[in-house]
Order: C-alpha cells, then structure tokens, then sequence
C-alpha cells in the first residue's frame, strides 16, 4: 500500500509492521540523466520487490533530497547536511513506528546517503521503538565487467528499462565522450577531491552507453529479489530483545 495513494482509513485497515521508505537524491546525473535519477530508481526497487513480497508492505513517500554536496557546481543539484538527512530519516521512521509500521526497510538509492543511513538506521534500531536497516540497491547486485560509476552505464540501464522517456538521447554520447573513468583523483589512497567537478566535469563516471534497457531488467531483478529476502528476513526476525 501507497500511502501517497490511500486514505486514512485505507492506512488504518493494513494489517502489517512492515513498511519501506525509499530515499534517494535531487543531483546531477550528466548531461543525459534527470536529477532524480537515484530517487527515481530506489522507488522502482521498492516498488518491484513490494510487488513481488507475498505479504503486506506500506510504502512510504520517497525522499528525494539526500547528502549530495559533492554535486554543488551543478545546476538543479539540491543538498541537504548528513545531520538534517539522519534526522528527517529518523523522524520519519518514528511517524511510521507510531502507527503500528515498526519495522522499517530504507531503500537507498544514492551513494553519499550510505554511511549516514548505516548510522541512523543503528540508532533507531537501539533507541527508538522502531527497527530499521538500510538497504542499497546498487550493493545488492553483481553485474560482470561492469562497474557502477556514476550516470553510468547501470544508471542509464535502469533508466532505460523504468523511465526510458526521461533519458536525453543526444547526451548520450556527450555525456561518453566527457565522462570520467573513476570516481576521485586519487594518490597514496587518498582521494584528493572533494567535488565531483573536480574529476569529472561533465558529471559521469564510466561509460553509459555500455548499458542496455536488458541489462536494467536484469539489474532491477537482482535488486527486487535481494530486497525481496531482506524483507522476509526483517518481517520475521524476533524483536522482543531490541
């Protein structure tokens, strides 16, 4: 169930403590991707294994802006500090915890959201009267002989396969030709750069057009099944020692 979707009384007749709250990223994503890219997917994610999940799951509304400072250069990229996202995370976990939805999965779908969520997700899980985990789309598959990048070639396969209409085609093979080949600048393995301008200065890492809408099919299978198991696994674990 949505609950952007449903009426109160819809939510007051859900019969479950399982909920999912997908949060992703306003950022750039090149010159061929939309901002919401890691939004977009991470909802797509949750919707596919929700979908997939043989019992009941209340859907929270995403959130969209994530710990993306690192995107600052770039026009449309939104930001907010790690402090801000752990506590908007926490609070929303608290509002789902005080309707009965106390255990919560955060499907994550931008990278500098990952240590932030590892760290709320722990406090809740110890403080409040809530469980949560957090789960990264992107960490949950294995694809061969491709890497993840940024606007990549996984990105712009999910893309592909979810929200085809929302890839700029003509930026494409712009967005190849000026893409970066890893992420940082890197010496004695320490990464010298802060912003993603710095390395990358059309915004991509790796080469999208290595990706393919089959390749986002399969990609958003591997992720709904992962999440599928971490759902089982959350809705069944004993809760009465936390």
């Amino acid at each position: 169930m949505h609950l952007t979707e449903s009426t109160w009384p819809d939510a007051d007749a859900v019969e479950t403590d399982l909920a999912v709250l997908p949060v992703g990223s306003t950022e750039q994503h090149g010159p061929h991707a939309p901002l919401g890219t890691d939004a977009i997917i991470a909802e797509a994610v949750a919707d596919a294994a929700v979908a997939s999940f043989p019992g009941e799951v209340v859907v929270a509304p995403p959130l969209t802006v994530g710990v993306s400072e690192e995107h600052r250069a770039f026009p449309g990229s939104l930001w907010v500090s790690e402090d801000t996202f752990r506590a908007t995370v926490r609070e929303t976990v608290d509002s789902l915890a005080h309707h009965g939805w106390n255990r919560v999965v955060i499907v994550n779908g931008h990278g500098g959201n990952v240590g932030p969520l590892e760290e709320v997700c722990a406090r809740i899980s110890r403080h409040d009267d809530a469980y949560s985990v957090p789960f990264t789309w992107f960490d949950a598959v294995d694809p061969d002989d491709v890497s993840m990048g940024h606007a990549g070639p996984l990105e712009t396969s999910v893309l592909e396969h979810v929200a085809l209409d929302l890839i700029d085609e003509n930026g494409i093979e712009a967005a190849r030709e000026g893409a970066a080949r890893r992420w940082g600048e890197w010496t004695s393995g320490v990464n010298l750069a802060y912003d993603v301008e710095e390395f990358a200065p059309n915004g991509v890492v790796g080469d999208p057009t290595a990706g393919s809408a089959d390749l986002g099919e399969e990609l958003l299978g591997s992720a709904r099944d992962a999440l599928v198991s971490l759902l089982e696994a959350v809705a069944e674990r004993d809760l009465s020692g936390d």
